[in-house]
């Protein structure tokens, strides 16, 4: 599948945090091309494909799977819902987005919005908070009630626009449009160009802000070396050119205390040799990604982080530049068949 199509394709799938495997059977068709294809049981999803060669070095290709979305707390009268955010949702976008409660059945709802006529004065500068929000979905309670439950996933609903210069627009970009770049860049490599066997993880329960599947798959891989994929900040107006990255320039590759200097500087010349355009991005001692995490487990593991420029990030309409999306296809591909790196990390492994 063409990346053009499939970056949608993922994105659309339900994964609000938590319930990542919830889609599995329809991310499955989306995925074909791997040796392997399991799910262990924090919810992590491991494509596996084989270099075909004995000892071969191990390459992980990290990029979370889950969204932002929110959790049914209450059912009211009127077929509302109370709800409770999971990761960090930006309160300004809420009111009047549709969302789909994923019950018994999947309903469509709307999240209530009070007209300006009726706002106090003192609101009118307010953000409400996401427990004081009520979902609309227009069934009686009695009904409700029955297809809905405490704990239920609420998602934005998945609708996708185009825009100027091949610029798209929707929900869960964050960052399952990553995700759907490791697999076409993976998949684009035959098998004996393969720098090792390479495991590209959609990780789990990254948005809930605690230790997520990252940690336990480091565990299970042990990868030689690993390259977390995340989206970045893309610049706009009003932010700081210092906390973001241009849209239409390519990825970003951190520079931190936390990543691998070695490998960060190799992927940079990797990339410049392959013409792949690319940017850098200062992250000094927290890069808000899976590389806090991937970084520490076992004895350690040599991370090069690695970001997308992103607009209207954590809302149901983030915008990614396709420019940025297939030179990240190209980098990727260019990592795992690069065998230079997988001979200076794979005899630090051994």
């Amino acid at each position: 599948m063409e990346l053009r199509e499939l970056i949608p394709a993922m994105a659309g799938v339900m994964s609000v945090s938590g319930y990542e495997t919830y889609d599995a059977e329809k991310l499955t068709p989306l995925l074909t091309g791997f040796d392997e294809d399991y799910t262990d049981a924090v919810g992590n999803r491991y494509l596996v494909r084989r270099c075909g060669k004995e000892n071969a070095a191990r390459i992980l290709i990290d990029a979370h799977m889950d969204e932002i979305g929110l959790y049914v707390s209450e059912v009211l009268e009127g077929g509302f819902l109370r709800v409770v955010s999971i990761g960090g949702l930006d309160l300004r976008t809420l009111p009047s987005a549709e969302v789909v409660i994923y019950g018994k059945e999947e309903i469509s709802g709307v999240i209530a919005s009070t007209p300006p006529h009726l706002q106090k004065k003192e609101e009118e500068k307010e953000l409400a908070a996401v427990d004081t929000l009520l979902v609309d979905t227009g069934y009686p309670e009695e009904e409700l009630s029955k297809i809905v439950r405490i704990g239920t996933p609420v998602g934005f609903a998945p609708r996708y626009t185009w825009l100027a210069n091949d610029r798209i627009v929707g929900k869960g970009m964050d960052n399952k449009a990553c995700a759907a770049c490791a697999v076409h860049g993976v998949l684009r490599a035959s098998a004996d160009a393969l720098a090792g066997d390479v495991y590209v993880l959609l990780s789990a329960r990254e948005e809930t802000g605690a230790v997520g599947g990252v940690a336990p798959a480091g565990v299970a891989v042990s990868p030689n070396y690993a390259m977390v994929i995340d989206v970045n900040l893309g610049r706009t107006p009003d932010t700081k050119a210092r906390e973001t990255v241009v849209m239409g320039k390519g990825p970003s590759i951190t520079r931190s205390a936390i990543v691998d200097r070695r490998l960060t500087k190799m992927t940079e010349t990797l990339a410049t040799s392959k013409q792949i355009p690319w940017q850098v991005s200062v992250a000094a001692t927290s890069t808000g990604t899976n590389t806090m995490d991937l970084h520490l487990v076992g004895a350690g593991i040599p991370v090069v982080d690695v970001g997308v420029p992103l607009r209207a990030m954590h809302t149901y309409v983030e915008m990614l530049d396709m420019a940025d999306a297939n030179a990240l296809s190209d980098l990727v591909l260019a990592f795992v068949t690069d065998r230079s790196i997988a001979e200076v990390y794979h005899e630090r492994g051994n």
